[in-house]
């Protein structure tokens, strides 16, 4: 497993395809987002603003982006077209979402990029991770993304733990994954395509693509 971008997304999924073109490893193009938005982002409103959230002077909104009141952006944040943004949501710095995605109330983003139409519509974490086209964070999930250590993130497979050079690293989630219910996904985990994890799920490591993962009982 080289763990490269293409093993896990469908870049063709994403207008950001320039922010992955020095990745090595997936997770490496968490630290490129802040510079990638710095240099490449034109701030706009394209979208409806219903009533009066926060939207920073940071903030591109693409075209048939809804954002609902009690909505709060603080950006640099990128959220491309016919997404919904909802009551309760909080973007705050270096995001980048793709085109029909769903942000959901009470779900706190940060440092982290969606590809075209994930969803995390109810009372979730993501903080410096990648989510993959079509995937799906039910209610309640979490992307921890430091150790309570605070020590570099480590990525477990077949036995062997990889060092991502990363003092805060939640997760990568593939392309059609689905996170159950109030499961909790901790640092450095890396879960494949069109893979499931079962609701109240606590998860560390690597999922293969079209895998399950749950709690033993």
């Amino acid at each position: 497993m080289h763990f490269k971008p293409a093993d896990f997304l469908d870049l063709s999924q994403t207008e950001h395809l320039a922010l992955f073109e020095n990745v090595e490893k997936v997770w490496d193009v968490l630290p490129e987002i802040e510079v990638y938005l710095k240099f490449r982002l034109k701030p706009a409103i394209l979208g409806q603003v219903i009533g009066k959230p926060f939207i920073s002077d940071q903030v591109y909104l693409g075209e048939g982006t809804v954002v609902e009141p009690g909505a709060y952006i603080c950006g640099p944040a990128w959220i491309g077209k016919n997404c919904k943004i909802r009551h309760g949501a909080y973007i705050r710095e270096n995001v980048i979402v793709g085109d029909g995605c769903v942000l959901g109330n009470s779900c706190e983003f940060k440092n982290c990029v969606l590809l075209n139409e994930a969803e995390i519509p109810h009372f979730s974490y993501v903080g410096d991770s990648v989510l993959g086209y079509r995937s799906h964070l039910a209610a309640g999930v979490i992307l921890s993304n430091l150790r309570l250590d605070q020590k570099n993130v480590m990525v477990r497979h077949t036995g062997e733990r990889v060092d991502t050079g990363l003092r805060k690293f939640g997760a990568i989630v593939g392309d059609r994954a689905q996170i159950g219910c109030q499961s909790v996904l901790n640092p450095g985990s890396l879960i494949g395509r069109d893979a499931h994890i079962f609701p109240g799920t606590i998860w560390s490591g690597f999922l293969a693509e079209g895998g399950v993962g749950k709690n033993k009982l």
